[in-house]
């Protein structure tokens, strides 16, 4: 089924005498009667004496009768409406779902109860009702651990929508915290999942977690921690691996493989762990994480996103998923003096290449066009306007951080070969000056000192350019 079935249509048997009846729900033309009778059916399937019909060898019902399912997917439509989802609340209808997730075998079925129930939660006084209800709420989460993707995806959607709420967001943290099961589930579908819809919303949910709640965070980065080999208790130096990095890594790359477009939550995830000591160290401690990681961002920043083929305005597209890859790279990178297996001249170079890219664009996207005038239009865009700048203004931060900490490191050999290779031509390196002035000058100024030795033509250049950079003698 390429879509869920439309809504009944009014009754043909005379419209305004339904309505007359004070047959219709709210504004709306649905049918309460119609409605009573599929969730009657519904009690119907999960009750008692439906499920002694059958054998007792036998499961209760897996599979859904065409027209139930039509008619249960119309009440799942149905529910975007305000007027309907506010009907369903009255007539207890959670409190039946909630029956049917906790005896129902039919994947279909209980997909279906769990997306009704998330259509019901968008609205703020239902989303607070089924909130509060603690049984619900066990039932809901317990959805988490079945094994059928189309039930988890709704789940995950149920869970996103209830925790962006911020009058009943501590609650559900709260529930989560208090079953850790829930994230050996998670790690699961992340490390093993090919649903990219999935993945995707599983991700929001995970990165809304850690943004809500950094405790749950910490609790998460040392949760369970796989040892590296049977000899840890001989060896006591050896230390436990993350599990959590690898598998939000396993999910970044199946999301990738799809659209690298919609990385934005995984690299926001890995942001949000180098936020904390614990989350950079379960990054970079164990060498196949920290070289997994490094490989997947510095192929996206260097190779997928902002090309020098593409028009300066895609970076408003891409403006979140690479600060996001930056910030972790800039954080991976500042370990090399241990980790040098991520770090290097060529590696550096490129980098330099990338970062410079993206300053360039993100000042042409910070450009507002000369003779314009404010149409009522445009003044209603005057605030996502603000947030598109407040997003580069971002990117363009952390861009110039990660380069000022690049150029701190470089080495006479990687100067010289960057301004052979072209990475340090006499353009590029003036453009870096711009953005990295006068915030990080003295990083400046030592880059200058290395170039005397290299390239004096060039150093001599920049100087007169910049004239604050004249090395003292």
């Amino acid at each position: 089924m390429d879509r869920n079935p439309s809504p009944p249509p009014p009754s043909q048997d005379g419209e305004e005498d339904g309505v007359a009846g004070g047959d219709c729900i709210g504004s709306t033309v649905y049918s309460k009667h119609w409605l009573f009778g599929v969730l009657s059916g519904l009690i119907q399937i999960v009750s008692p004496e439906s499920s002694r019909s059958g054998s007792d060898d036998e499961d209760p019902q897996v599979e859904l009768d065409e027209e139930v399912e039509n008619d249960i997917c119309r009440v799942w439509d149905m529910s975007m409406d305000e007027d309907v989802a506010l009907f369903l609340q009255e007539f207890k209808a959670p409190d039946i779902f909630m029956g049917v997730l906790a005896k129902s075998k039919c994947p279909r079925l209980r997909e279906i109860c769990v997306g009704i129930l998330g259509n019901m939660a968008c609205f703020q006084e239902i989303c607070v009702s089924i909130s509060s209800d603690q049984n619900l709420g066990q039932v809901l989460l317990n959805c988490l651990y079945d094994s059928d993707p189309p039930t988890l995806l709704e789940t995950s959607r149920l869970l996103l929508t209830c925790l962006s709420q911020t009058e009943v967001a501590s609650v559900w943290v709260e529930r989560i915290r208090e079953h850790p099961a829930i994230y050996d589930s998670i790690c699961f579908i992340m490390s093993s999942s090919t649903n990219v819809d999935l993945l995707v919303k599983v991700g929001e949910v995970v990165d809304k977690l850690f943004d809500l709640d950094e405790k749950l965070m910490l609790e998460w980065i040392k949760n369970a921690p796989v040892q590296p080999s049977d000899q840890v208790q001989e060896n006591s130096e050896e230390q436990p691996v993350y599990r959590i990095v690898p598998c939000v890594l396993e999910a970044a790359k199946q999301v990738c493989s799809e659209n690298p477009e919609w990385l934005d939550v995984y690299m926001h995830i890995l942001q949000l762990l180098t936020t904390v000591d614990d989350g950079i160290q379960a990054i970079v401690q164990c060498p196949n994480t920290r070289k997994d990681t490094w490989n997947l961002l510095f192929d996206l920043v260097c190779h997928e996103f902002c090309q020098s083929d593409d028009p300066p305005i895609i970076l408003q597209e891409q403006k979140t998923v690479l600060a996001s890859a930056f910030s972790v790279l800039s954080s991976i990178h500042a370990s090399q003096a241990e980790h040098e297996d991520v770090s290097g001249g060529k590696v550096d170079l490129l980098l330099i290449d990338s970062l410079i890219r993206v300053l360039e664009n993100t000042e042409h996207c910070q450009k507002k066009p000369e003779n314009s005038t404010v149409s009522n239009t445009e003044e209603t865009k005057k605030t996502e306007l603000t947030q598109d700048d407040f997003h580069l203004k971002i990117l363009k931060d952390i861009s110039c951080e990660f380069l000022s900490n690049i150029f701190q490191k470089l080495t006479k050999e990687t100067v010289a070969q960057g301004i052979k290779e072209g990475q340090l031509s006499q353009q590029k390196c003036s453009c870096a000056f711009q953005y990295l002035l006068p915030l990080y000058s003295s990083v400046v100024e030592d880059f200058i000192k290395i170039l005397h030795e290299v390239d004096k033509a060039l150093a001599d250049y920049l100087e007169e350019h910049f004239p604050s950079l004249k090395v003292q003698t």
